[in-house]
């Protein structure tokens, strides 16, 4: 099952629950439905860290967990998630992104200077603002779907292949 690939690389829930910065969450986070990795909670997980990868915001972690702990999604996963969009990817990301917000709102793209620099970002923060975040909003939306949808499928997928196999061997060896 899937299962096996995501307990590899998680860490431990008890590490997670221990950590001292996560003290102010309480007991939110010792929910054992935060934890368990079934095909609903990876899932919502990766709806829910698609999405929030996509918004330029700061503190995109503790967003995904805002959302991930009531919708009972994994933890580990939503928050993971949003490191997709990291110091290296954001640029492009987020310029991608720009663009897609540009021709949603059929304002013309801005050219990218040939130097970027915080003072041209700063001079025109309120050009690119409304473009940025509604072309972030929307390719969150569909990626959030899209993992949400993939993920099901694929879990699905992977157990009717494994039962299947089963069934297959269980013949084999009735056979002999």
């Amino acid at each position: 099952m899937p299962r096996r690939l995501f307990k590899r690389y998680m860490p431990h829930p008890d590490s997670i629950k221990g950590n001292k910065s996560l003290r102010f969450l309480g007991s939110l986070i010792h929910d054992p439905n935060l934890w368990h990795l079934n095909r609903h909670s990876v899932a919502r997980a990766m709806a829910i860290g698609l999405f929030w990868a996509m918004i330029p915001m700061p503190m995109q972690m503790l967003a995904a967990a805002a959302v991930a702990i009531p919708l009972r999604a994994n933890l580990p996963i939503s928050i993971g998630l949003v490191w997709l969009t990291n110091p290296i990817t954001m640029p492009p990301v987020f310029y991608c992104t720009y663009k897609l917000g540009a021709w949603i709102t059929q304002t013309p793209a801005m050219k990218m200077p040939s130097h970027l620099s915080l003072e041209w970002i700063t001079a025109e923060l309120a050009i690119l603002w409304k473009p940025l975040l509604i072309g972030s909003f929307v390719s969150g939306l569909v990626l959030a779907v899209l993992g949400y949808v993939l993920t099901m499928l694929y879990w699905r997928w992977w157990v009717q292949h494994n039962w299947r196999k089963r069934q297959e061997n269980r013949r084999q060896r009735e056979q002999h």
